[in-house]
């Protein structure tokens, strides 16, 4: 057992096992390895044909009303699954993360909020032991769906994202389901992963993308190698860097295997520029505070810049900045819609950030980063359109 100033290492037989850290007397937080297995919905069990039919939705643009964009074109691999733009375009966008332009008359808008990564998107909801419910995963920067079977219809229906001007917003979801259904290919791979003749369905459509999705994961970063028990998984700074995390506070939102308490916080992250209104975040649905957002999963950051729910950060310098500055009462790179008295009280309890830290750069950029990560791109789609959307 080694003592830190306000976290502890527990080692068993096998080494270290898991992060305490202990904020007073009757408060505790864990952090440790990512499981090794995922857990599915009772009523959706992980196939090979379902991941392998998943796989070829997940990358082909007929699930888009212009027939133009796939998941996979703002959630790529050579961007850690996310984007490498601030705002995603979706509809009548051409090219590749941060590459891609407007390429229609000006009607789209952007989408108004930061592409976030799927990676070990099969782990959402983990609690500070690493329990959850893969049904009731929070989804979304404002947790608005539950689960990825419930997540992943949702950009079928958005306008700015895949639909367009093509169909109205309520028509959405059929209109795939008979594009599908009139493919003979993907009628067969639909009844090799559910049974039966009719089997393209919405409900089948939405098991089979996030089937797909719970394979997407980068478990073995070497924190989740060093609390294993491999004692040489981390470097010397990563492991400064980890236990300044843990003095600074961070940890107490970023916690659990997944660095998330998939909680809503005020934290008054600037809107960005390019958006024509301020977003509220769960506050424009009215399930939450203004200008509330998920905590986001410090997960492979290495791979995922930029950061937050508008993109506004290109580096972790700026983030770590962004910390330093937020809670003071000049506040100049606060969101000027959020007071100070607005803020999450757990901001207050940050203290010593360090945009200049490199130890704790280290551990968030390098030791929770896994480059291991299922990066296969089909070599064609079953409607024959390109296989990602317009991304050359």
């Amino acid at each position: 057992m080694r003592n830190t100033m306000t976290g502890l290492l527990l080692a068993g037989a096998t080494g270290v096992a898991v992060l305490y850290f202990s904020a007073d007397a009757g408060s505790q937080e864990i952090a440790g390895a990512l499981p090794r297995a995922v857990r599915t919905p009772a009523d959706n069990p992980t196939t090979p044909p379902k991941v392998a039919l998943g796989r070829l939705l997940f990358w082909d643009p007929v699930l888009s009303g212009p027939r133009d964009v796939a998941c996979a074109t703002c959630h790529h691999p050579q961007f850690g699954y996310a984007e490498n733009r601030d705002l995603s375009i979706g509809v009548t966008g051409l090219g590749l993360g941060h590459r891609r332009r407007f390429a229609g008359n000006g009607s789209i808008p952007l989408v108004k909020r930061n592409s976030q990564t799927i990676l070990n998107v099969a782990f959402n909801g983990s609690d500070p032991a690493g329990e959850y419910d893969p049904a009731a995963a929070p989804m979304f920067w404002d947790t608005r769906a539950r689960g990825l079977e419930a997540q992943s219809l949702e950009p079928l229906k958005a306008f700015e994202e895949m639909r367009g001007q093509t169909y109205a917003e309520e028509k959405a979801v059929d209109m795939v389901v008979a594009r599908l259904d009139a493919i003979a290919e993907y009628r067969r791979l639909f009844s090799a992963a559910f049974g039966g003749e009719r089997a393209v369905t919405a409900v089948n459509l939405a098991r089979a993308l996030a089937a797909f999705q719970r394979t997407l994961t980068a478990a073995n970063a070497p924190f989740d190698r060093y609390m294993r028990g491999d004692g040489d998984a981390m470097s010397p700074s990563e492991l400064r860097g980890m236990r300044r995390f843990e003095r600074i506070g961070c940890i107490r939102c970023h916690n659990g295997p997944m660095f998330s308490d998939y909680k809503l916080h005020v934290l008054g992250v600037p809107d960005n520029r390019a958006l024509p209104a301020s977003d509220a975040g769960a506050g424009d649905r009215g399930t939450g505070e203004r200008y509330a957002f998920r905590t986001a999963s410090l997960r492979n950051l290495a791979f995922t810049a930029p950061y937050m729910h508008s993109g506004i950060f290109q580096t972790l310098q700026e983030v770590l900045e962004f910390y330093d500055d937020v809670d003071s009462r000049r506040g100049n790179d606060r969101n000027p819609n959020v007071s100070r008295d607005e803020l999450d009280p757990l901001l207050r309890q940050l203290r010593g950030v360090d945009e200049d830290d490199e130890d704790l750069i280290a551990f968030l950029e390098e030791a929770l980063s896994d480059p291991g990560f299922d990066r296969t791109v089909p070599p064609r789609v079953p409607s024959g359109l390109p296989v990602g959307g317009r991304i050359q």
